[in-house]
Order: C-alpha cells, then sequence, then structure tokens
C-alpha cells in the first residue's frame, strides 16, 4: 500500500504536478492502495485512482452544488504517506513552477484519525494529528472558527468507514433495494454500536493508548473512563437510557475501529447473486450521495460535508 522509496513517492507526485486536470483546481489527498500503478505508471492509470475506494467515496461526497471546477482526489497510500505527499508536492513545486498545474493554495489532504497518532512529517502549525483533531473538532463537530486554519484534515470519527455507519443513514439501509443483514438479523445500526462496545475490552490499541483515547471523548461527562471495562459499561448504561443517541454513538465510533464491523454487514442468503463486495461498493456510493446531498444545506454539521463547504472557497 505504501511507497517503498523516496524515488517512487517523488515519481507520484511528478505525475500530480504535471497532470493538466488539477489546473486551477482543488487537489485533496487522501489514503488508498498506490502499488498497481508503480512501473508502469500514466496519465491512464493515474485517472483509475480516482476509482480507488477512498477517493470514489469522498468523490461521491461532493456536494451537488459545486458544478464548476470540482476538486481532483490522489490516493497516496497510508496516512504518512499521504503526509509525505502533501509535503514532497509543495517542495517540489517550488523547485519547478515551471513545470507544475498544482497551485500550493489549493493543495488538501484528509486522512483517518485512527487510534495511533502521526507525527506531521515537515514543519507545520500542527505537530501530529492528535494536535490537528483537537483544533479542529469541538466536541463531536467540526470547528468552523478553526477549519479554515487547516491544510491537512483528519477524520472527526477513527476511519471513513465509521461514516458509513453514521447513525442518521438508518433510513438509508431500510430503503436500500437488497435486505442487509448484521449478525444474522435485518440490519439496525444500534445493534452494530452494541457489538463494538462489547469489544472495546478487547482492543490492543485502544488499551495502549487508553488516556489519549478518552482525553477525545472528555465531554462525554457520564462515561467512567477508569478502565476499559469502566468506559464499556458507563457506555452501555448511557446508551440503553438516553433518548438522543448520537453524541454516544460519536463517542464510540471516535475510539474504535469500525472497519470490521462495516465488512460483517452483507445481503440476506439467497437474496440477491451479485457478490457483497459489489454491493458494499454499491452502498458506499449510496452513502456518498446522501453527504452529497446534505451538503446543500450549510447548516448541516456532518463533518464530510463542513470539509467540502469550507474547500468551496477556494475553487476560484
Amino acid at each position: 500500500m505504501s511507497f517503498q522509496n523516496q524515488a517512487q513517492l517523488n515519481q507520484h507526485c511528478d505525475f500530480i504536478m504535471q497532470s493538466r486536470r488539477i489546473k486551477n483546481k482543488v487537489v485533496i489527498l487522501c489514503e488508498g492502495n498506490i502499488q498497481a500503478i508503480f512501473g508502469r505508471a500514466s496519465p491512464q492509470s493515474y485517472r483509475k485512482l480516482e476509482n480507488m475506494p477512498d477517493a470514489n467515496f469522498y468523490k461521491a461526497c461532493i456536494p451537488k452544488w459545486w458544478k464548476q471546477k470540482r476538486p481532483e482526489f490522489f490516493v497516496c497510500g497510508d496516512r504518512k504517506d499521504v503526509i509525505d505527499t502533501f509535503f514532497t508536492l509543495l517542495e517540489q513545486h517550488r523547485k519547478a513552477r515551471q513545470d507544475s498545474y498544482l497551485n500550493p493554495d489549493k493543495l488538501f489532504a484528509i486522512i483517518d484519525l485512527d487510534i495511533q497518532s502521526q507525527e506531521m512529517s515537515q514543519n507545520y502549525p500542527f505537530t501530529d494529528t492528535e494536535a490537528i483533531f483537537e483544533h479542529l473538532y469541538d466536541k463531536s463537530t467540526v470547528n468552523k472558527t478553526n477549519a479554515n486554519q487547516h491544510r491537512i484534515w483528519v477524520t472527526g470519527l477513527i476511519h471513513k468507514e465509521a461514516y458509513f455507519i453514521e447513525p442518521a443513514l438508518q433510513s438509508l439501509f431500510d430503503r436500500f433495494p437488497i435486505l442487509l443483514t448484521f449478525n444474522a438479523v435485518p440490519l439496525k445500526l444500534e445493534n452494530i454500536y452494541l457489538a463494538m462496545s462489547e469489544k472495546l475490552e478487547n482492543d490492543r490499541d485502544l488499551k495502549n493508548h487508553f488516556q489519549q483515547v478518552c482525553h477525545r471523548i472528555n465531554y462525554c461527562t457520564n462515561l467512567n473512563c477508569c478502565d476499559i471495562k469502566s468506559l464499556k459499561n458507563s457506555w452501555k448504561k448511557q446508551f440503553q437510557t438516553t433518548v438522543n443517541k448520537t453524541e454516544l454513538v460519536y463517542a464510540l465510533l471516535t475510539i474504535t475501529k469500525a472497519k470490521d464491523y462495516w465488512h460483517q454487514i452483507i445481503s440476506k442468503p439467497g437474496e440477491w447473486t451479485t457478490p457483497i463486495e459489489r454491493i458494499r461498493e454499491q452502498l458506499t456510493l449510496a452513502i456518498g450521495q446522501f453527504y452529497s446531498k446534505a451538503g446543500e444545506d450549510e447548516k448541516v454539521a456532518y463533518h464530510i460535508s463542513v470539509f467540502f463547504n469550507t474547500l468551496y472557497q477556494y475553487k476560484d
């Protein structure tokens, strides 16, 4: 998934800078597998990178009203690779401006928060991903006052897959033409959240970074962060007694890995002949469409919608 050496990173940046499609456009770097292009990099192979899972999802999230000069996406490997690509692009553009279509003022990146913090590779106003998170998010919402200070965004939830099980998406799953299941029963997101909470004590990364992740959710005053077991029990108790559960869900999705649970969503046996991977791709794009429509309303506080609303000012 990652760059194997500095030469591959430099080659990747060269192709981005020399791509005419980025001229006068916002460029967004994101995570995603790039190994397939090495050794045969071409404009055609880089165009295919737009359809890699992360880029494809974020592209689907662009608000409907963003009609012209829509952002261009490039997958760049893992979190560290994205950060390295960001800074290398700025440096290579500075050295070869005449051969670059990049506008450095329109260069952005979005990476997963994850549990472990990732340092910035060069001088940057924020030392690592955790510092970016703390400045960019206020409780469970984007701090819009601070948003313009960020060129490298981290997700407010732990992975992009966490946005696939956002509470507001339940109606989308209910309307999906294929019956979806989780643990052999029709998909209800509350069942996923409860399953995630039950596994908190088994998460080694969470144990190793427990104080850090508890600091992320310290606004949830009714959660007991003395230890993981206390956190689990207090979260479950609050979840079972609280009417508005969204804040609790966001707290859980800020500290708990969502990818495995997303991949446990399947279609009812015998319901459909399409492979589940293809169904999940269709579902991901439908979720992207949900966020793109939500982005039509500037009052909507979904993290991804605020991200694109913030970047829109850089369009011209």
